[in-house]
């Protein structure tokens, strides 16, 4: 039903955020020496960990503040500017309770609020907008880490199993489904 949309989408939403995004992060992490964590190929690119701090920054910014209320003490600068600083488990560890802090202020809104308007980062968006926002914008930087890692860890990160052509996830926690 139509009216189900509302829950579903903020359903889905909360799998990307809290499960499937972190948890191919964190696969793909596990590969990565640790003087790669911070490394760039450019002044004006970012490095692994620039965009964890980055994708952190910008779950709690938009989720956790913007649609859950909670006060906004993000500096997006200095995620982008720093050049060293945690190492891979504790950078894990950050995205992982931003992501559930999401994931709760998720699990918290009545379908109503989709359609409520925010200011977020200046500008007026829906609630509904905000999430989106933030799913795609994740799942952006996800693809931009795992690419890292298989560049600093050739041939170890796997994410699905394709035996017999179907694409199985691997990253997934025991006992989690991708299924929605």
């Amino acid at each position: 039903m139509l009216t189900d949309i509302p829950a579903r989408f903020s359903e889905r939403s909360q799998y990307y955020l809290g499960t499937e995004y972190p948890s191919k992060i964190a696969l793909a992490l596990g590969a990565v020496p640790t003087e790669k964590l911070w490394w760039r190929a450019n002044a004006s690119s970012n490095s692994i960990g620039n965009l964890m701090l980055h994708l952190s920054g910008n779950v709690r910014q938009w989720i956790v503040s913007g649609v859950g209320g909670a006060p906004d003490a993000r500096e997006r600068d200095a995620e982008f500017a720093a050049q060293s600083g945690m190492d891979g488990a504790q950078l894990i560890a950050y995205l992982h309770e931003a992501c559930r802090d999401a994931v709760a202020v998720l699990a918290s809104l009545e379908p109503a609020a989709m359609a409520e308007i925010r200011t977020i980062q200046g500008r007026e968006s829906t609630v509904f907008s905000a999430i989106y926002h933030v799913v795609e914008h994740f799942a952006g930087h996800t693809g931009q880490i795992i690419l890292l890692a298989k560049m600093f860890a050739p041939d170890t990160v796997r994410l699905y199993d394709d035996t017999g052509g179907l694409a199985r996830p691997l990253f997934l926690p025991d006992g989690v489904s991708d299924i929605a």
